[in-house]
Formats: structure tokens, C-alpha cells, sequence
């Protein structure tokens, strides 16, 4: 998002987000409680667990689950489970980001950057007990390249590729057709030949029928029920190790206020995206932090451009009043982002400006005084009224029809953000004599998708390498067709901002791809289909008796939920085995974890998930 649907996210308009990734995913992590408080909730997981004698960390989570195909899935809460389950080539370290071996151990580019050639590492292998080679990440890639369909979720990554190869088991050779810059940030999950080999139809295939499902990475997925749970065991093969837990289980709910109770009983041990008034109320609680970080998201509004395929059809009932860049002007002229900041967020969040949010210090851009569209109503009138939009006896802004100015947008149930703000919205835009319809939605993913939108509340979360959520903003993740589903964003194609993303995405010196960069968030920016409102804090809480240790990233005033890897859940241990253990440094990943012996676990209940927007609507990562 982000949840890039969008901005990937597409199949269930992963989106609003649509954050690689998203908005934000509200997830509750249920760790060990006391024997009083299991007598006090019946039924629960940590109960199971002393039937069958292991331990069970839950993570209550409100967004559905598009795919549990690496292919396929774009929301935030799908690839999250998919960096636990697959590994990449490469990694993002804890401490501040920068790029750390993955499956690849080394790797190399050729004078020219045509070639890149990685060593594989020989002690990674698949949960069924087969080694994990270099032919497995060329057919991955391969895949990709010849398959639209396998290129739905990270085609961006591979569309440059002019040939992969496996010359031996430790040897990955990668051929561009031109020089590419994320070639150390493939976020592309690797996935056993020998497994995926057998697929034939990879639209429709969603990896959810045989478990537990092969994978290499830290855990491994055993079993699945659509809206209900995913449940993952550790992979005792797993070459960094081990998590901490016999089991761990995304459970879905979709009543969010549950997570705060649950978490002041007990019974949850972790609570992510809270609001200010929960946060504020959590931080007088005895055994509860509050980790108030810098996040890296976005919150932003959407236009819809006009919905449309490859194949040049349009699609979707969007109001055609939003193409005129005057009317996305005025509208954005009305929005007080100082006021939302100050009365949604409660100052837990950054006012919104550019693209990328301020954590991404290189790339994070800023217009400039003659550019920046800052909240002047009177402005919009007057640029609504020189454009030919009046206003009737009644005080209603008229369209070029004719008939009143009314837009509707989309809003998701589950975040109380964008219902604060929609009230902010209407009464602002109200004055300008524009009506606003307010839809929340459990999912906004089909009618994003469908193009049935005007507006929409947007969200992604960013990596360390920008280029994935920018690359949903090109003309090349349209869908094929109206009945296909695309990798966009929010079906922005502009000749401009696509020139802009292939000269960033091929130049290797770090300043001139930063302006770049740069100059791609201005062009975003000045068409007006977007307008970031702000960049929320990660805003989150859990319990210290239960949890005793867990990595942030960055370590240092950092995020615990939707990181770029998988180090908060591999290394959290729960607070008796941290107690009493000696705490050792993973001098090759920045983490540092507790370990010891193990305490017992109980299930979380309620969770209000933002949305990975890998569609639309959730934030892709």
C-alpha cells in the first residue's frame, strides 16, 4: 500500500490498499497468559495448547487473504504471510534497511549492468526436505517472463528481464535488456520448481488446496479457511534459524474494537494501528507499551482517471467530471490537511505532500511554494467558477450536463481514519457546493477493481526501494482487458510519469536516480489524481508480560507490524523464556533476540487491518 489494491493488489482490489506495499493492517499477536486468565476465557488456544503440548502464537487480523499464491496476491496480509513462508534473494536488514543476503549469499553485475550473476546458498531447503537451488529462482523468473498471468502480483520486477538461467545449483545469471537499479531489492518470492511445476492455469490456481504448503522460509503454512484462519509451524530446516513458537495463526475478525479489550485482558499480546484515543488509553495500563514510530505509509485520496484496458476500452460508471484537472484542483483546494493531521490523526501522523513518505529521507520530495495546492477554498471557487461549474439558486455547483456535482467515494469499514475524514470532506466540499457520498465497505476491492468509484481512500506502504509502488502508477499494469484484472494502482497511464519510472529504474548512481525519483512524485503530483493527505505514524501496543522480546524495524523508532521481512515474528519470544535467557545478536541480519525456554499462548481476538492495498484498496506492502 502499498497496500499496493494497488497499488497491486487487483484480484480483490487488494487494495485500499493498495502497500508493496497498503491501509494499515491491524493485527493482533496472542502470545502466553496466565493460568487465571485461561480460567477466565474458556475455549481459547493456549487451552489446546495444553492438550497437545505446544505453544501457539495468534495474529488477529481484519483483512481477507486474496491468494495464497506468491503470483497472485497483492494485500498487505497475504505478502506479509508470504515473506514468512518463501525467501526473497535478498533481504532488508532490521537496523536501517539496507540490503542483506537472502536465498543469495553474494551477488554481481557485469561492467555494463546486463548481467548479474548470484550465489546461491547451499544450506536452504524446502520443508519437504529437498534443497532449494538456483533452478528453483530461475523458474520462478522464467515463469514470470512468459506467463502474464504468474506476472500479475511483481511483474514490474521481471519485465526487463531478457533471460535467467541456472548453470549450476549455486549459480543464478540474470540477462537485462537494459540496465535495472532493483536488482539487490527483487521483493519476488522463490518458489520450489519441483512443486509449482505441476500447475497449468495460473489465474486460478490459489495455493490453498494441499498443506502444509512447501516453502523455505522461516515458517511454513499448514492449513487455511477462507475469512477464518491461516496457521503456519515453524520450518525446522529454516537456515537462520528456528522461530520461537510451535505455531503461529492469522485469525480473522472482523470486529477491530475486540483487539483493544482483548488486549487489556490478556488474552492479546499485540495490537497494531490503534488510534489516538486507544493509544492514549493503553499508555496508563500496567504492562503495556506503546510503540509510536515513524510509519511507511501513506494516506491519500484517489481519483478515478477513467478506468481502462490495454485494449483501450473503458470501463466503470466514475464521474467524468473528475477528468477535468480543474475540478481535481478545486477539490483538493478544499482539503485542510493541517486540520486532518491535527483532528484524525491527533498529530500521530506527518501532513501529506509528496508520494513517498518522510522515513525515505533520499526520495522524499516536497513541492515547491508556486506548486503546492494548499487549502484555499476560496481559491477552489474561484478556479471551479472560471472553469464553467456554477452554482444554482439552491447554492449547488452544476456540472457541464447540467445536473448537480455529487461524487461518491470509497471508504473502508474497518478504519475509523476514513470515516473521520469523509465527515472533514463533505463539509468542505459541501461549501463548495459539491455533494459527497460516503460507501464503506467490508471490501472496496470489486468495485475499485470495477472501476465503480470516484473517489476512494488510498494507502500503500512503501520498501525500501520505491520503485514497486511507482510502478503501479504505469500504463503497463492496466489490465489486458476490462474482464482482467491489472496490477495498477488506480489505472493512472500518463506518457510522462512512464518515461519518468524507466530512466529511474535504469540508473544506478544513487543521486540522479533520487531526482528522478523526484520528479516522477511532481509529475504524480501536478496531474492530480492523488492527493497524499498524510504519512501515519505506526501506531501500536503490546504486552510486556507476555511479550518479552521483538524486533522494530528500524531498531531504532521502528515498526513492529508490516515490516520489509519477516524479523518481528521470527524473533518475537514470549516474556518467560526472554526472562530468564541470554539475549544473542544475529550479527547478519541487525536483529537481536531473546532466547529460551517457551511459554504458553493464547488466541487473539479482534483486529482492525487496514488493507495491504495491493490492489486498489489495500496497501501492497
Amino acid at each position: 500500500m502499498v497496500t499496493k489494491v494497488p497499488p497491486r493488489q487487483a484480484a480483490a482490489r487488494r487494495p485500499l490498499r493498495p502497500l508493496r506495499s497498503l491501509r494499515p493492517v491491524r493485527l493482533l499477536l496472542a502470545t502466553g497468559v496466565t493460568a487465571a486468565s485461561l480460567m477466565a476465557v474458556p475455549g481459547t488456544a493456549q487451552a489446546e495448547d495444553e492438550k497437545t503440548g505446544g505453544t501457539t502464537l495468534t495474529v488477529a487480523v481484519s483483512q481477507s487473504v486474496d491468494s495464497l499464491s506468491p503470483f497472485l496476491a497483492q494485500k498487505l496480509v497475504s505478502t506479509s504471510i508470504h515473506r514468512l513462508a518463501y525467501e526473497y534473494l535478498t533481504n532488508y536488514d532490521a537496523k536501517d534497511a539496507h540490503t542483506i543476503p537472502g536465498l543469495a549469499t553474494e551477488w554481481k553485475s557485469s561492467p555494463d549492468k546486463l548481467t548479474w550473476t548470484y550465489t546461491i546458498r547451499k544450506d536452504s531447503m524446502w520443508s519437504d526436505g529437498q534443497q532449494a537451488t538456483a533452478e528453483d529462482a530461475a523458474w520462478t523468473f522464467n515463469k514470470m517472463m512468459t506467463d502474464p498471468n504468474a506476472a500479475t502480483a511483481n511483474g514490474s520486477f521481471t519485465a526487463n528481464f531478457k533471460k535467467v538461467s541456472a548453470p549450476d545449483p549455486q549459480t543464478l545469471v540474470i540477462e537485462l535488456k537494459q540496465p535495472q537499479a532493483t536488482m539487490t531489492a527483487l521483493d519476488v518470492p522463490i518458489v520450489p520448481k519441483h512443486v509449482w511445476e505441476k500447475v497449468s492455469d495460473f489465474s486460478k490456481f490459489n495455493n490453498d488446496q494441499q498443506f502444509p504448503i512447501v516453502g523455505n522460509g522461516p515458517f511454513v503454512i499448514t492449513d487455511f479457511k477462507v475469512d477464518q484462519y491461516i496457521k503456519l509451524k515453524p520450518n525446522k530446516k529454516f537456515w537462520r534459524g528456528a522461530p520461537k513458537f510451535d505455531e503461529l495463526v492469522f485469525k480473522y475478525y472482523k470486529d477491530g474494537d475486540a483487539a483493544v479489550a482483548a488486549l487489556q485482558k490478556g488474552e492479546v499480546s499485540f495490537v497494531p494501528n490503534l488510534t489516538p484515543a486507544q493509544a492514549a488509553a493503553l499508555k496508563t495500563q500496567k504492562n503495556i507499551k506503546v510503540n509510536d514510530a515513524p510509519g511507511r505509509r501513506f494516506y491519500a485520496l484517489a481519483t478515478n482517471p477513467g478506468a481502462r484496458a490495454k485494449d483501450g476500452k473503458t470501463f466503470g460508471n466514475g464521474n467524468k467530471a473528475l477528468l477535468d484537472p480543474e475540478v481535481r484542483k478545486a477539490l483538493f483546494l478544499a482539503v485542510d490537511r493541517t486540520t486532518l493531521v491535527d483532528k484524525v490523526f491527533q498529530n500521530h501522523a506527518v501532513e501529506g505532500e509528496g508520494y513517498l513518505p518522510p522515513r525515505f529521507g533520499s526520495y522524499f520530495w516536497k513541492p515547491a511554494d508556486t506548486q503546492k495546492r494548499a487549502y484555499d477554498p476560496a481559491k477552489a471557487e474561484q478556479v471551479l467558477d472560471a472553469a464553467g461549474y456554477k452554482k444554482n439558486a439552491e447554492g449547488k455547483r452544476l456540472g457541464k450536463d447540467g445536473k448537480p456535482l455529487d461524487f461518491r467515494i470509497l471508504c473502508h469499514a474497518t478504519d475509523p481514519n476514513d470515516k473521520a475524514s469523509a465527515k472533514y470532506l463533505q463539509e468542505w466540499w459541501g461549501k463548495l457546493g459539491i455533494g459527497l457520498k460516503v460507501d464503506c465497505l467490508d471490501s472496496v476491492s470489486d468495485p475499485w477493481v470495477k472501476g465503480d468509484y470516484d473517489l476512494a481512500f488510498d494507502g500503500w506502504s512503501v520498501n525500501p526501494d520505491p520503485d514497486y509502488v511507482l510502478s503501479i502508477h504505469t500504463c503497463g499494469t492496466l489490465p489486458a482487458t476490462p474482464k482482467d484484472t491489472g496490477a495498477t494502482d488506480n489505472f493512472i497511464c500518463d506518457p510522462q510519469f512512464d518515461a519518468l519510472y524507466a530512466q529511474q529504474a535504469a540508473e544506478y548512481d544513487a543521486a540522479k536516480r533520487s531526482d528522478l525519483v523526484k520528479q516522477m512524485q511532481s509529475r504524480l503530483y501536478d496531474t492530480g489524481y492523488m492527493n497524499v493527505i498524510a504519512y501515519p505514524n505506526a501506531l501500536e501496543a503490546y504486552r510486556t508480560d507476555q511479550i518479552g522480546s521483538i524486533t522494530t524495524m528500524p531498531e531504532a523508532a521502528g515498526n513492529l507490524w508490516g515490516q520489509d521481512g519477516y524479523w518481528s515474528w521470527w524473533s518475537a519470544a514470549p516474556a518467560a523464556r526472554t526472562a530468564s535467557a541470554d539475549s544473542s545478536d544475529g550479527s547478519d541480519t541487525g536483529v537481536t533476540i531473546g532466547i529460551g525456554a517457551a511459554a504458553v499462548v493464547v488466541v487473539g481476538l479482534g483486529v482492525f487491518l487496514g488493507m495491504r492495498r495491493r490492489s486498489t484498496a489495500d496497501d501492497r506492502e
